[in-house]
């Protein structure tokens, strides 16, 4: 059998042919691989973008104004006595309305449609005739009829729920919260010209101006008999001091606490009056309105503010604020958007800061107090709005004209509470002292106020990556440089893999740690964290300075780049020392307790703390920092190390001229991942801190997180609620935040690597 000769060059070249379809399969992977490419990268853009849209429509409801869209416009068809309409009712259901007249009937009616359902009338004294009317707050929905006798019959509108047949029934009752009989208000018998009303923890309280200008205040409570149902009521009434300059009174309004009477009288003029305790009731001041003359005045929910409203048009809030005294004040806050005519009615929402306003010339305004903002500015009639009924649901309104006209109107008015300046700016919160930064989103009460600034968690969102940069910065970086630049390939081989497998330690674990264990230890050595961070420095530098002078004979015994070793027992016993002495330099120098020191010097302490999350969560980023740095300082090109070590540099003066330059883009990348990883971590700053939302850059207090936020919170807001969308929001921000700060750094990175690239 003859042998197969042997191959050569030229029978190993493939032929034309063979060219020719290699460069076809060339082609073809190199298309596939850039479309492949751009597709992935489109995809990533494309999956962002989603994540942005998704965010935003969840957050667009925020920004949409108040809607009213009239569905029914009817006259009330009385079944009794025809008087003109002092009240207007409309219920949870948004089935019945109600009106109150001046001849004492209560007449509930069909809200759709104005059928009349069902009338109640009140009987007053014997041959007295009406003179004014109270009303407290909405939710309380108590009417008091004030008589020329000075005499009050308080009532109670209430709503009775049954489902026969599966189908809801509602049946209206008028109660008699302190019993049918009239009050005698004031003994001398004189008409009441104004009215107002609160239900309170101890009762009942009234108060009225009389036709002679004087002003009372009545304290009731009741009792009902068991057997009879019978109420009867018991109370005692006091004479407050009269309104300076003959004023006379125009509006009245008492608080739930029946601690402060505001009075509005007829020369554009506020009262306050201290009537906590009533035999000792005292005018405490006097303010100008300086919008005009008070033609509608209502507190709002909670009775810590107050909506006005005047013949120019102005619209305004108004709190109750304590100074250092402990003096309260009537103080103007925010302006709304006028309305064109005189204001006539002004009716607050049930369990928000929203209210509605009405004007002579038959335009509505509805408002926010704590958003400072104006939802809607319409013109609904031709005719005067005299009153405004709005449902506990916010879902339906009625609308009274001076024509005894109603108009049955659908509200779309789901989120009022947010606005930028109570998203972004200080805000003036009923009970503060000034305005704020707060976060508070829920309470235990429907008249809770609602706190939702975002700046808090913002700033707790930066404190909490500033520490924790901080701390990880300098060790990931010079622990970077060190390794790939200075350490033996050996001993690299061994550091390099543990801190990259500090990476995989879930952050629970850590935020476990540092809450249980780190937390309360930090407290209990608080010097010997200062000991350490002064004291571990100067003895690197000291064992570096004492190796130096060691012999060479002895420095030989240890191999190149294996330096690092020699500092680890110096270490431990530094910190070991400084541990130990810990108890006896808080007694030398703290009086014995150093937390107590910094709480008597003005610094507050809490035991979970931007310090203990700074170290938590600078563990937890220092792999990041430390592996991508360590890779770019490692890559520096050979001939550049090695040239400038040739033309006699140091080897640190090489890395500062050289490395350093070169590797910059790199460690600026590991910087920038480090803190896209301190600013979206949720765990540690969940489980290390206090979470709460104070706006400081004490490391020796809490924070609270964007991310660590949303973590709490959502899962028990109610879904579509202001809450829930402003969590949503919260996330946006936090994904803007990252967005700007990854492009700004990727700018900056690519501005380093050009000028260095030429290196």
């Amino acid at each position: 059998m003859s042998e197969a000769p042997p191959a050569t060059a030229e029978s190993l070249m493939p032929d034309a042919q063979e060219r020719a379809r290699l460069r076809r399969v060339r082609r073809l992977k190199d298309r596939f691989s850039r479309w492949g490419v751009a597709s992935a990268g489109l995809a990533v853009v494309g999956a962002l973008g989603l994540i942005f849209f998704y965010l935003f429509s969840e957050v667009a409801p925020l920004l949409k104004d108040a809607d009213v869209e009239p569905t029914q416009n009817y006259s009330i068809a009385r079944t009794g006595v025809t008087a003109p309409t002092r009240h207007l009712v409309l219920e949870r259901y948004e089935q019945l309305g109600a009106s109150v007249t001046e001849a004492g009937e209560v007449q509930f009616f069909a809200a759709d449609s104005g059928e009349p359902l069902t009338d109640f009338t009140v009987q007053g004294p014997d041959g007295a005739g009406f003179s004014a009317l109270g009303v407290s707050t909405p939710i309380e929905a108590l009417v008091a009829f004030g008589y020329d006798a000075g005499q009050v019959v308080l009532t109670q509108l209430s709503y009775q729920l049954s489902y026969p047949n599966d189908t809801r029934k509602i049946t209206p009752e008028l109660l008699y919260p302190l019993g049918r009989e009239p009050i005698a208000l004031d003994e001398r018998g004189q008409p009441l010209t104004v009215l107002a009303v609160q239900a309170t923890a101890r009762g009942h309280v009234l108060a009225a101006a009389t036709q002679d200008k004087r002003l009372l205040l009545g304290s009731y409570t009741s009792r009902e008999n068991l057997m009879t149902g019978e109420v009867t009521s018991t109370g005692r009434v006091f004479e407050l001091p009269p309104l300076p300059n003959g004023a006379e009174a125009r509006f009245i309004q008492i608080d739930r606490t029946a601690s402060h009477l505001v009075v509005a009288d007829d020369q554009a003029r506020l009262h306050l009056y201290a009537v906590s305790t009533p035999a000792e009731a005292r005018l405490t001041e006097s303010v100008p309105t300086e919008r005009g003359q008070v033609t509608a005045m209502t507190y709002l929910v909670g009775t810590g503010s107050l909506a006005i409203g005047t013949d120019s048009g102005s619209v305004s809030q108004w709190l109750l604020v304590r100074d250092e005294k402990n003096v309260y004040h009537v103080q103007p806050v925010r302006d709304f958007d006028a309305l064109a005519g005189s204001v006539t009615t002004i009716t607050p929402e049930y369990a928000r800061r929203g209210f509605l306003v009405g004007d002579d010339q038959g335009n509505l305004g509805i408002y926010h107090g704590t958003a400072a903002r104006t939802l809607l500015t319409q013109q609904v009639d031709n005719a005067a709005l005299s009153h405004l009924a709005i449902s506990p649901i916010n879902g339906k309104m009625l609308m009274l004209n001076s024509r005894d006209e109603v108009q049955v109107a659908d509200v779309w008015n789901e989120h009022p509470e947010i606005s930028f300046s109570s998203l972004w700016q200080k805000v003036w919160y009923e009970g503060r002292a000034e305005p704020e930064y707060v976060w508070q989103a829920s309470s235990g009460g429907d008249e809770f106020e609602s706190k939702m600034s975002l700046v808090p968690l913002s700033l707790g969102t930066l404190k909490a990556a500033l520490f924790a940069m901080l701390f990880a910065i300098p060790l990931g970086i010079m622990g970077a440089l060190y390794t790939a630049y200075f350490m033996t390939p050996k001993m690299r081989g061994l550091v390099k893999p543990t801190i990259e497998i500090m990476e995989a330690l879930p952050t629970v674990i850590l935020g476990f740690l540092a809450g249980l264990w780190l937390a309360p230890f930090l407290e209990n050595h608080l010097p010997a964290i200062f000991s350490i961070l002064i004291f571990m420095p100067l003895m690197m530098v000291a064992a570096g300075f004492a190796w130096s002078r060691l012999p060479q004979v002895v420095r030989s015994h240890i191999p190149e780049g294996w330096e690092a070793a020699i500092l680890i027992p110096p270490i431990l016993l530094t910190g070991w020392v400084c541990i130990a002495l810990s108890p006896q330099v808080e007694v030398w120098f703290f009086d014995g307790s150093m937390r107590q020191w910094f709480t008597d010097n003005g610094i507050n302490y809490d035991q979970r703390n931007a310090l203990v999350v700074g170290i938590a969560m600078g563990f937890a980023v220092i792999p990041t920092i430390f592996s991508i740095a360590e890779d770019a300082v490692f890559n520096v090109p050979r001939h550049l190390t090695q040239g400038s070590l040739a033309l006699g540099a140091t080897r640190w003066q090489t890395v500062m001229g050289v490395v350093l330059p070169t590797a910059s883009p790199g460690i600026f990348s590991a910087v920038m991942m480090g803190f896209g990883r301190a600013v979206g971590e949720t765990m540690i700053v969940l489980m290390a801190t206090g979470n709460s939302p104070v706006v400081n850059f004490n490391i020796f207090e809490g924070m609270r997180t964007l991310s660590a936020n949303i973590a709490v919170e959502l899962p028990e807001t109610a879904v579509d609620s202001t809450h829930f969308r402003v969590l949503f929001l919260a996330a946006l921000v936090l994904l803007a935040l990252t967005f700007i700060v990854n492009t700004c750094a990727e700018i900056i990175r690519q501005r380093l690597r050009k000028r260095y690239s030429n290196l």
